[in-house]
């Protein structure tokens, strides 16, 4: 299931000093800020319970601290085994899918990892089928099913060659079958996983995290270094002071636009900026049972109004690039729908739109965003849409900040007529883009269905082994899509990471999903 489009989709576009050979597993804690929160609260009672959480934040500890029986590899895209010595298809119809443990694996609680674990695990999932959770990944898992200690097949409902993929991701952590509620989530920031880490310490007050290498790890994992100290800011500024000041080796999420200039005019003094390419890409979401955004027309005239390239250059800097799709560019199956369907922004086409509707009004929408999720400028992106549309005349557009735990809660129940949303890559092929936001229990919640996609396309590209031969399927469903405006793909995003120049490792650091591989880091010399 190679794509060999994507072989080269994690190499560097500027790496940072240093090699692996440099690299030791010992030496101090390497320090990693994030702009990223955890909270506890009633919704999620557990931020890195794999049944209810599905964000990159979330997914860059338990990538870290959880184990799956496969993963993806540093470069390319073919699953490489970690829990798992052994895995495959055992039919033609890719409906059975058998894995074979490695011998000595264990909780980072001292618990043995056995076949039931893994069933047990991805039951649990289904089973709480939480509403902002990724059990979606998995509704087309029939049973799973424990032979012995090390034998576990999973039996499908249908043919699905991105089963693997699926498996790669932290919605298929393996839990402690003995510690995990089978029915319920867990609660609190404690985790107990078979990975190359264990969380020692989670302090919300003191603002830091403690990750130490797990003793018990057993899988393909080589690690640079003892322990990593997560540090939580409350916006990207502190945390690049606390990065040229040395109080942190990395920068992660978020870096702002005018941070990438910045950390790049200061390479060589100490700081190295690597620059990858990425699959994140922000879109707009409708609701589409409120009363206003389930007219079409109303959808429609804002695909005819927005400009991406402003958006692009006065919220971003440059640092993203305009998207028609959501499938983004890189992947064979990219086809820029919304372009080919509307073309460049239009005022005329949208009033004639909205005229055609009988809608002759300015359309009075919120716009609702994140204050405190995707970084600094997600305020600057949605008051440069409410400009656009606004100034159009055809619109009388508010917008609205709301912090991530309110947030996420209130779009996924409907409580939004626009919200801005963002989509990290689960794995590196266009049924990730497609089939999360279509299935009939899709992520967003969202009730728009097209029989097409869902019945046809979807199952039909599962059925291809050959990922590239799905490329003509894909592309018809990203022009249905283009055609009714369910969502409304903006922009695509890179992905950049900023550390001291003692720091190794890097270039590999970031996977294709902006998660954050903590193993890969070392600490060598300095230039």
């Amino acid at each position: 299931m190679a794509l060999p489009v994507l072989a080269g989709l994690l190499a560097p576009v500027l790496a940072g000093c240093g090699s692996e050979q440099d690299t030791g597993a010992g030496g101090d804690a390497i320090v990693v800020g994030t702009t990223d929160r955890f909270v506890a609260d009633k919704q999620t009672p557990a931020p890195f319970d794999p049944a209810a959480a599905y964000d990159v934040a979330a997914w860059s500890v338990m990538r870290n601290t959880f184990q799956t029986l496969v993963r993806l590899p540093r470069t390319g895209t073919e699953p490489e085994m970690d829990a798992a010595r052994t895995c495959g298809f055992t039919d033609a119809q890719n409906e059975q899918y058998r894995c074979t443990l490695r011998k000595g694996l264990t909780f980072s609680n001292g618990h043995k990892v056995d076949a039931k674990d893994v069933a047990f695990s991805l039951e649990r999932v289904l089973r709480i089928k939480h509403r902002s959770g990724p059990s979606s990944l998995f509704a087309d898992l029939d049973r799973v099913e424990a032979i012995g200690a090390h034998e576990v097949v999973f039996h499908l409902k249908k043919p699905d060659a991105t089963f693997p993929y699926k498996l790669s991701t932290p919605a298929a952590a393996i839990v402690d079958s003995q510690t995990y509620p089978a029915r319920s989530l867990a609660k609190g920031y404690e985790l107990t996983g078979s990975g190359p880490y264990q969380l020692d310490s989670f302090d919300n007050k003191a603002d830091t995290a403690v990750l130490s290498k797990n003793p018990h790890y057993k899988g393909g994992l080589t690690l640079h270094n003892q322990q990593i100290q997560l540090r939580f800011f409350n916006g990207s500024h502190s945390m690049e002071q606390a990065l040229k000041a040395g109080d942190i080796d990395i920068m992660s999420r978020t870096i702002s636009p005018n941070q990438v200039q910045e950390l790049d005019m200061a390479q060589g003094k100490g700081i190295n900026l690597v620059e990858q390419p990425g699959q994140e890409i922000r879109y707009l979401a409708f609701n589409m049972q409120a009363p206003t955004t389930r007219k079409k027309a109303v959808r429609k005239a804002m695909a005819q109004l927005i400009d991406r390239q402003k958006i692009v250059k006065d919220a971003y800097d440059r640092s993203t690039q305009p998207l028609y799709s959501l499938v983004p560019a890189g992947l064979p199956a990219h086809r820029n729908s919304f372009f080919n369907i509307y073309g460049e922004p239009d005022k005329a086409a949208a009033k004639r739109t909205l005229e055609h509707a009988g809608i002759h009004d300015p359309v009075k929408l919120t716009l609702h965003y994140t204050s405190d999720h995707y970084g600094d400028a997600t305020a600057k992106e949605f008051a440069v849409l409410k400009k656009q549309l606004n100034g159009s005349g055809l619109f009388d557009v508010k917008t609205e900040g709301v912090t991530w735990d309110d947030y996420r809660p209130a779009a996924t129940s409907g409580k939004y007529e626009v919200y801005g949303y963002g989509w990290y890559a689960d794995f590196p092929d266009a049924d990730n883009f497609l089939a999360p936001f279509f299935e009939k229990d899709n992520f967003l919640g969202s009730k728009y269905s097209n029989a097409e996609i869902r019945d046809k396309i979807v199952p039909q590209t599962r059925r291809q082994t050959r990922r590239a031969g799905t490329t003509g399927a894909f592309g018809r469903a990203q022009d249905i899509i283009a055609k009714d405006v369910p969502v409304l793909p903006l922009w695509q995003g890179k992905q950049y990471l900023a550390a001291r120049d003692d720091i190794t490792g890097t270039e590999w650091a970031l996977n294709s999903a902006s998660v954050l591989q903590y193993w890969e880091l070392g600490r060598g010399a300095g230039d």
